[in-house]
């Protein structure tokens, strides 16, 4: 095994994997037999389409009062779930498709991929192009539907940085060939969301870029270094901008101005009271009844605490943690058959979906300040849906063609 597969190794901690040991003990054996039985990770599928599934369940409840009152969605309680069930259709036929294409091809495809997205995010902020949605321009309008060129990009991201990656892992200790060329595009990408603006998208896409340079050997002293800088910048950006500011201010005591800046969190915390141990029953939340703005989409997990209660909001978690672990877990295994760009792919996909659930969660608890960012697989969104489904169908390829070579199969 190559010097650079051994550290990608060791950060993936493939020593501790029972498939990396040399000589594997034949209950080991029997069980790596028992995991290959299936062409593909059947826990990580299931996790990801129960999510899909309670989410459309959540995404119809929080949504019937808005779309009973509102004209624009002629009064059709149902609006927003046909919708919604548009979407995952839509999602799960791409993600069929995509699970047909080799990782070699989105490796090809990934300068390309970058490059569209990044030309997409740029046209959303084309006066005529892009569409205002409460003072963001996130979206470009495509007939009956809005597509929103972030949550795309996360995908993108973690493709190219991958790929990236996979091919400089030599020089990835070298601050001027390694890590500069990456951590300007990265730069760039993160200047361009700020302009829309989405602060949070910035914040998921950084995250991502770094951990799979972290993963991929890049040397610890620079990864301190850049996340220094990182945090360093955030932190200007929330001064410098008067209504990040108010976000902190009304995030660090909500109750302080409960009909103001803190109006979201206090009525997302009542919603987790409310909800006690095992909620008040599914459709029973009195919170989205035009309490809670974006009960749907940014704060489903709240109308979940009060729907489902403490129950609910544990399996939500369980769930996402599952999730992320088998990805995790599918990155080693590629990372223990030498495919570095799969294992970087699927590590980099795994975080993206850590961390956007982790914030979400963190701010419908009160734990972090508000920010714009869906709840993965969950919350009302056709992007966010297609984009999730896409990557889970990514990982699902990476995990397949491992146990093909495992099988001594052709991948």
């Amino acid at each position: 095994m190559s010097e650079m597969m051994r550290r990608l190794g060791y950060r993936l901690g493939l020593d501790a994997l029972p498939w990396f040991a040399p000589r594997a003990p034949e209950r080991v054996k029997r069980l790596r037999r028992a995991q290959l039985s299936l062409d593909y990770d059947a826990a990580l599928l299931l996790a990801a389409l129960a999510l899909l599934v309670l989410g459309l369940v959540m995404v119809y409840s929080a949504s019937i009062a808005i779309a009973e009152a509102g004209s624009a969605y002629r009064h059709q309680t149902g609006y927003f779930l046909f919708r919604h069930t548009i979407f995952l259709f839509i999602g799960l036929g791409v993600g069929l498709l995509a699970f047909q294409i080799p990782t070699k091809a989105w490796q090809e495809l990934a300068p390309w991929l970058f490059i569209a997205g990044l030309l997409a995010l740029v046209l959303v902020l084309v006066p005529g192009i892009g569409r205002d949605v409460n003072g963001a321009r996130r979206w470009i309008p495509l007939g009956p539907i809005s597509v929103q060129p972030s949550e795309l990009m996360k995908l993108f991201i973690a493709i190219y940085v991958a790929d990236y990656t996979s091919r400089k892992m030599d020089v990835l200790y070298s601050l001027t060939r390694g890590i500069l060329p990456i951590a300007g595009l990265l730069i760039l990408v993160g200047f361009v969301l700020l302009r829309e603006p989405d602060f949070g998208a910035s914040v998921v896409i950084v995250s991502i870029g770094l951990s799979i340079l972290f993963i991929g050997g890049m040397n610890w002293r620079w990864f301190c270094a850049a996340l220094l800088l990182v945090l360093a910048g955030f932190a200007v950006l929330v001064l410098t901008s008067p209504y990040r500011r108010d976000r902190i201010f009304g995030f660090m005591d909500p109750w302080a101005d409960a009909l103001g800046r803190g109006y979201q969190l206090s009525h997302s915390l009542i919603a987790f009271g409310r909800g006690e141990w095992f909620g008040v029953g599914l459709g029973g939340s009195l919170e989205k009844l035009f309490y809670l703005p974006e009960a749907h989409t940014d704060f489903l997990l709240a109308v979940v605490a009060e729907e489902l209660g403490y129950v609910g909001v544990v399996a939500v978690v369980f769930l996402f943690a599952f999730l992320v672990l088998r990805t995790f877990v599918i990155a080693r295994r590629a990372a223990s058959l030498d495919r570095p760009f799969s294992a970087l792919t699927a590590f980099g996909i795994g975080t993206w979906i850590g961390v956007q659930s982790f914030i979400n969660m963190g701010v419908n608890m009160g734990m972090l300040p508000t920010k714009g960012l869906t709840l993965p697989f969950m919350s009302y969104g056709g992007s966010g849906i297609l984009a999730n489904c896409i990557a889970i169908a990514v990982v699902l390829r990476i995990d397949w063609e491992s146990r093909q070579l495992q099988r001594g199969l052709p991948a």
